[in-house]
């Protein structure tokens, strides 16, 4: 434990999208500011919105709480909707731990 709080539970991840990236068309990427999308919030969406969970069945999946997976939703649908509206890139990385 590193005192700042509870230890960070592991999530259930089905596939690896830390190679994705997407960005605007017409413009060089280095161009552009990037958001990082977080491999546990694209699954959030994934579950959500792609296969159309209810969010206790998508944090079941994830092995996480109900309110932790609303707070992921929420976090990469507003990171998602703000690289569509800015222009910006968006990266899918890995969480650091």
């Amino acid at each position: 434990m590193n005192g700042f709080g509870r230890k960070r539970k592991e999530r259930n991840i089905e596939a690896d999208h830390s190679k994705v990236c997407f960005k605007p068309c017409g413009i060089r990427g280095n161009r552009l500011e990037h958001i990082i999308l977080y491999e546990d919030e694209i699954e959030a969406i994934r579950l959500a919105d792609f296969e159309s969970l209810y969010q206790q069945e998508s944090a079941d999946r994830m092995g996480i709480s109900r309110t932790t997976f609303s707070r992921l939703v929420e976090s990469a649908r507003k990171k998602v909707a703000d690289a569509l509206l800015h222009q910006k890139a968006i990266k899918i990385e890995k969480r650091n731990h």
